[in-house]
């Protein structure tokens, strides 16, 4: 596989709509990724992209507005509480999340993907990361999309798989391990606050988690090799410094075209300053591409 441009998707929920503008932002700069490689709802965004790019920020406009997260998280809280009564360890099945899947993407295996991708999840019995370049790529992106506590483990063959930003919530290094020479980072934002000491209970977890998720993320970026271009798009979110408590409301469908949308401005501004400095490459058909 021959690699130049990498789209490298990040974890977090709700708060993944923002990788929708940055997608669209990235569209209309007619910037397309040689790979793409995702991460919980990162994989579930980029798989809708590696299935049909052209059609793939119209689609995921729609699924976000109506359907991914009414779909994956549906039912009332007694709904809820008895999933958990009967499960013990989750609110809500994946069967829902695995039928939008199926409906949506048109193969059943990742090798048959239009763009190549790849998506991780965390292996339980391993304790490992688990990167999934071949085979069912519903029963993949599910795996890496199995919040521990909302969905349950997803077993394929042996092994039990929970969501893959327990152990890459932004995989830039494997996008630099594919071989990319330019890497476009999509993410949800919150890389963008610093972190600040906790100062009340709840902030302690939180903060924690927050060190967790991001320490590989940032030792990644500190050692990249000197040939690597990265480009972290911008959310357009504000930057308060402390940890972001709206992360918490998981079913918080009101704020998902705020996110579309301030992502694209702040991305498509960023992309166009870059090109203006001739810090990207021009798109294809453009008078400077030969």
């Amino acid at each position: 596989m021959s690699v130049d441009t990498a789209f490298v998707l990040g974890g977090g929920g709700v708060m993944g709509a923002h990788e929708v503008g940055m997608l669209r932002a990235l569209d209309e700069a007619g910037i397309t990724p040689d790979v793409i490689v995702g991460t919980s709802v990162g994989a579930l965004n980029g798989v809708v992209v590696a299935a049909a790019p052209g059609e793939a920020v119209a689609r995921l406009t729609t699924l976000w507005s109506s359907e991914i997260v009414r779909t994956a998280f549906a039912g009332s809280w007694v709904t809820r509480l008895s999933t958990l009564a009967r499960s013990g360890t989750h609110l809500h099945s994946a069967e829902p999340l695995r039928g939008l899947l199926a409906r949506t993407l048109p193969v059943s295996r990742i090798e048959d993907l239009a763009v190549p991708f790849q998506c991780v999840a965390a292996c339980v019995e391993r304790a490992a990361a688990h990167w999934f370049t071949e085979g069912p790529v519903v029963e993949a992106v599910l795996a890496s999309c199995a919040v521990p506590g909302l969905l349950p483990p997803i077993r394929i063959g042996d092994d039990h798989f929970l969501d893959g930003g327990l152990v890459h919530s932004i995989p830039i290094g494997r996008a630099v391990a594919l071989g990319a020479r330019r890497v476009y980072v999509l993410h949800v934002g919150r890389i963008e606050r610093p972190l600040t000491v906790p100062k009340r209970p709840w902030e302690v977890g939180m903060t924690a988690f927050e060190i967790a998720r991001r320490h590989r993320f940032t030792e990644e970026m500190a050692t990249l090799p000197g040939d690597v271009e990265v480009h972290v798009l911008p959310s357009g979110g504000e930057a308060r410094p402390g940890v972001d408590l709206s992360q918490l409301r998981y079913r918080d469908l009101s704020h998902i075209s705020k996110y579309i949308e301030r992502a694209y401005r702040a991305s498509a501004d960023y992309l166009a300053e870059q090109a203006s400095t001739g810090s990207l490459p021009d798109p294809p058909g453009s008078a400077g591409t030969p």
